[in-house]
């Protein structure tokens, strides 16, 4: 039995402007005690099949289950195998960190769970702010609240909707090695997140959509071996020869070309000395899950293989 399953689901959103497709016929499971990476650019449907999960959207079509349950049919036993953290920071400005933990154990019929609050008050680094009211705690400690409220129940399964987004980098840290520990343990986690060097890390199989579609569904280290190219890295303040733009990818000063062999790659830097461009600190390397992330968003040969 899969841990979550989605069969045939469709979300079809009617407004003003007319109908609007946000997901078509996307089918996966993730697998007990997998940590699975769902990624795709702002709109492509990853809040939507969450929020689908969740039970705070009624897919149009298709079916969902968490542990076996349908998320509505059996809406109860399905949201206490969940936990979620979402994207926004949602708190209730007249309890503590603790006395929220609480309340929130309530919900999910949980007696007598002050020693797992410690544990995750300690694993957070919230144990110094125990008492404190949520209204005078930072956004970092806020989402490190979110995070302990999703973990308080035990559930099997764990939803990550974006967890790092502007947070410091200890919380990071903090955060994927307790989660890590959690997985290790059986519990099965989904993650959404821009960061892909973190999905890269973390997942052992992802899922990425596309314009509400799923355009790749594979073990993280196939998707890798499917883009067995050569990348080369640089910095330079100059402008790149025409015949190299289209190929390559800026950010700021860096400078990223795709190269299939050693002798494109001599080809590459002979074009850039030909054209008196210099390079500061040059690196040949493999292609990175970003690398495949936008071949596959960009409509490449690697798309159409893995879907």
């Amino acid at each position: 039995m899969p841990a979550v399953s989605f069969q045939e689901v469709a979300k079809t959103y009617t407004g003003p402007r007319g109908r609007f497709q946000a997901l078509s016929g996307v089918s996966f499971d993730i697998e007990q005690g997998e940590f699975f990476g769902l990624l795709g650019p702002n709109g492509a449907g990853k809040t939507t099949l969450i929020s689908i999960l969740a039970g705070l959207t009624r897919a149009s079509a298709g079916r969902v289950t968490v542990m076996g349950h349908d998320v509505r049919e059996d809406y109860a036993a399905a949201r206490k195998a969940l936990g979620i953290v979402p994207q926004e920071l949602v708190f209730d400005p007249f309890f503590s960190v603790r006395e929220t933990l609480r309340i929130q154990s309530g919900y999910f019929g949980v007696r007598n769970n002050d020693a797992w609050i410690d544990e995750l008050l300690e694993n957070l680094g919230l144990a110094d702010k125990a008492q404190a009211n949520m209204r005078q705690l930072s956004g970092g400690m806020k989402r490190r609240v979110l995070v302990a409220q999703a973990l308080v129940h035990r559930p099997p399964v764990i939803v990550l909707d974006e967890p790092t987004a502007g947070v410091d980098v200890e919380l990071r840290q903090t955060l994927w090695a307790f989660i890590a520990r959690l997985n290790r343990a059986g519990h099965t986690v989904l993650l959404t997140t821009h960061y892909l060097e973190e999905a890269e890390a973390l997942c052992h199989r992802i899922g990425m959509l596309k314009q509400g579609r799923l355009v790749a569904l594979d073990r993280t280290a196939e998707l890798l071996r499917g883009m067995a190219s050569t990348m080369l890295r640089f910095k330079t303040d100059h402008a790149l020869p025409a015949a190299l733009e289209p190929q390559a990818r800026v950010t700021g000063r860096i400078v990223q070309l795709k190269a299939h062999d050693a002798t494109e790659v001599e080809q590459l830097l002979a074009a850039l000395r030909s054209a008196q461009v210099p390079i500061e600190d040059l690196e040949i390397g493999r292609a990175d899950l970003e690398d495949v992330f936008l071949e596959i968003m960009q409509g490449g040969a690697l798309a159409e293989a893995s879907a």
